[in-house]
């Protein structure tokens, strides 16, 4: 274990990429500010909250606990079990969760203590919180130590209860920490693909879920571009391996969730490009009014996001969030009785055109997004503060121009305000001037709408290419920006 100059211990070396979020759980556990006790650490399944939250533990020895969905009997008998395994010895038989927290900060008088899945706890045990609460008040048990305490849970709108409205929990934390997927460039890292086009095709079906490379394919990762369809076949359209299934369980996971039917036609809407409420509504045949729960449902538990549309906010659009959900709605439910009977490569060979247009080309569209957001400083001037995807109505032509990359730049009040950048993506298409008239034409139209266009960046993002006249563009204009694969990875 290594010790960094400021005293904090290293991050280990199996612990892949997390830095950040290694940091800030390091200084929770190692803080000597009395007043820091409690942290909450959240974030989906499988992407190795267990593994970070124990290695945090073992590195500066630390209780660790993982509930399970039990009665709040067993679940008090396993808890003590946990308990007296770390203490060295002995039995605690609790018959309350008021008696186990006395025992456990009595046992951890300093330190870290780490109770993992919380919310299988309090589903058996809905008082928890507030017992929790009361321990960390002043005069509390918890008070009389100098222990802290990470509730960690992958039922996203459990732990983000704890900590709103009128939760017990509410405003005693000092730590809220959400552990994501990997970004798209650490995740091509994690599965070792050096071509940037092999990592966007394999990111658009597992994202940056570490799990899926270490439990569910056992490490297996197409070795070349060539190696990809075939990597497809033996993994993710295989029924013998547990990505098969997974799109489906994700969902089945979330307890809220009732009629899946139902879901899955939302979802299913959304991956087939139908991204407004009335647009999901009418490709289901559905009213509108049927389906605001399961939206709601669904961007609760981060399945899907909702964003304001940038040019009309008063029009939100859907977008589904994990990957290999997309991939399982546009193509696996659609070839699941070529799946079911066992011929994946004749499934897969259908679901091409399907694969490479609702799945690859908005999720690289999306990378693009997250690229723009984070890109390096001058890239668009200023920094962005808002990074969307927008439609700007062409009145004159009767038409609307689809953008795929706006950035804006902050609100000032009283000023317009800045359109920083508006961008347009094509996967599997070379990028001609063509492209960027139809970024010129949006751009006029918005200044017509009051917005700052003066220094608004035209830019181009291609996985094929750019034509040359479109170079000789971008070197004549500096205001004509192009972004091919080797960029966004940089």
């Amino acid at each position: 274990m290594t010790v960094t100059r400021e005293g904090a211990l290293g991050k280990p070396g199996h612990v892949f990429d997390r830095d950040r979020e290694w940091d800030g759980l390091m200084r929770f556990a190692t803080s000597p500010q009395p007043d820091v006790r409690l942290g909450i650490v959240s974030g989906r399944r499988r992407q190795g909250k267990t593994y970070l939250l124990d290695a945090v533990a073992s590195a500066v020895d630390g209780f660790f606990y993982t509930a399970t969905e039990d009665t709040e009997i067993d679940a008090l008998a396993s808890f003590g079990r946990a308990l007296a395994e770390w203490t060295g010895g002995g039995r605690y038989a609790l018959t309350s969760w008021e008696e186990a927290l006395e025992r456990l900060f009595t046992a951890v008088p300093a330190g870290l203590i780490v109770i993992d899945e919380f919310p299988y706890l309090s589903k058996a045990s809905p008082a928890l919180p507030s017992l929790i609460q009361r321990a960390l008040e002043p005069g509390g048990i918890a008070r009389q130590s100098r222990s802290r305490l990470l509730l960690s849970g992958s039922a996203l709108p459990v732990m983000g209860g704890l900590l709103s409205g009128s939760a017990p929990l509410r405003g005693r934390a000092s730590l809220d920490l959400v552990i994501a997927p990997f970004g798209y460039r650490a995740a091509a890292r994690f599965w070792g693909l050096r071509d940037p086009r092999l990592a966007v095709l394999v990111h658009s079906i597992v994202g940056g879920t570490p799990a899926y490379r270490r439990e569910f394919v056992v490490g297996d990762a197409p070795s070349d571009l060539g190696d990809f369809d075939p990597w497809v076949l033996r993994t993710v359209l295989n029924p013998q391996v547990p990505l098969f299934r997974e799109g489906r369980y994700l969902l089945a996971e979330e307890g809220e969730v009732r009629d899946r039917a139902l879901y899955h036609a939302v979802l299913g809407a959304i991956a087939a490009g139908r991204k407004t409420r009335g647009g999901i509504a009418e490709h289901i045949g559905r009213k509108s009014t049927d389906i605001a729960h399961p939206l709601s449902v669904l961007e609760g538990s981060q399945v899907i996001s909702r964003e304001a549309e940038p040019f009309r906010n008063a029009r939100s659009v859907y977008q589904i969030r994990e990957p290999l959900i997309a991939f399982y709605e546009a193509v696996m439910r659609r070839e699941w009785t070529r799946l079911e009977r066992g011929d994946p490569a004749g499934a897969w060979r259908n679901a091409q055109p399907t694969f490479l247009a609702q799945v690859v080309g908005p999720h690289f569209a999306a990378m693009c997004r997250e690229w723009a957001m984070t890109a390096p400083k001058g890239t668009f001037g200023e920094w962005p503060e808002t990074v969307a995807s927008g439609v700007v109505p062409d009145p004159a032509n009767r038409t609307q121009i689809q953008v795929d990359v706006t950035v804006l730049g902050r609100e000032v009040a009283g000023y317009p305000r800045q359109l920083l950048s508006l961008g347009e993506v094509k996967w599997g298409e070379v990028m001609t001037p063509d492209h960027v008239r139809r970024l010129r034409r949006a751009r006029d139209l918005l200044a017509v709408q009051g917005y700052d266009t003066h220094a608004t960046r035209l830019t181009c993002y291609s996985e094929a290419g750019f034509d040359d006249d479109l170079r000789a563009e971008a070197r004549r204009d500096r205001r004509v920006q192009l972004v091919g694969l080797e960029r966004l990875y940089e």
